[in-house]
């Protein structure tokens, strides 16, 4: 587990973060919610990042944090992160070419009316509030196409569970798809503020499958359900996991 060791003199990581695969050029991670990927202002410290350079030089390699795809502070799931710059490349240029399969899953308000489909827009920073996201048209200046396709996996006293796939990586994607759909994610603070039921969107980044790089096997990693997202709605539990 990534998590011990000291980062700079004083401080500790405080999440503990599951190594789910690691062989000589990759690691597979599942992130907890609530910790940020990389070192900000607000958040100098207890990042995945620094727990990660720690991990590293008590296992004798490059400290270096090299993350293929990255997932915001309060979404849970898998991350991959290269040991070294050819395998880093290697994954980011399948991320390039959308080979990398990533699946969420989320909760939402709502029954929600169709079984499966998808949502494409362009997305851009809001006009209004510059840490928000929002929907454009493919017109608008600034702004990056977004592809979510989603599939119901289970209706449950008036929420639903999705399983979201990524054709693009956007920043709030899912999030902001979503809301536009009529459907915001439970416990989002930026897009539905309402931290009744969970403190932080809900939101899991569950399967990840990629080509490793340099051996040229198919790899295929799922993360189960977190406990705070398993408990949203309420004491009946959802039949997935």
């Amino acid at each position: 587990e990534i998590g011990s060791g000291l980062v700079g003199s004083e401080m500790c990581i405080r999440d503990r973060v599951n190594v789910v695969y690691e062989d000589a050029f990759a690691v597979v991670l599942e992130k907890p919610p609530h910790l940020a990927v990389h070192p900000t202002l607000n958040y100098p410290y207890d990042t995945l990042a620094n727990g990660y350079a720690a991990w590293a030089a008590q296992q004798g390699i490059s400290p270096v944090f090299r993350p293929v795809n990255r997932i915001d502070k309060d979404t849970s799931g898998l991350l991959v992160v290269a040991k070294d710059d050819a395998t880093h490349i290697g994954l980011s240029q399948q991320m390039a070419v959308h080979s990398v399969e990533r699946a969420y899953r989320t909760i939402v308000y709502g029954g929600f009316a169709q079984d499966e489909g998808f949502v494409e827009s362009n997305l851009g920073r809001s006009k209004t509030d510059r840490k928000k996201m929002a929907v454009y048209p493919a017109s608008e200046p600034h702004t990056k196409y977004a592809y979510t396709g989603y599939q119901v996996l289970e209706r449950l006293n008036n929420f639903t569970m999705l399983e979201c796939r990524l054709k693009t990586g956007r920043t709030h994607q899912i999030r902001i798809h979503m809301k536009y759909l009529g459907y915001p994610l439970i416990g989002d603070y930026l897009y539905n503020p309402d931290m009744e039921r969970i403190q932080r969107q809900a939101l899991h980044a569950w399967k990840l499958i990629f080509r490793h790089p340099i051996t040229g096997e198919i790899l295929s990693f799922t993360a189960p359900l977190p406990k705070d997202m398993a408990m949203v709605a309420g004491d009946t539990p959802w039949s997935i996991s």
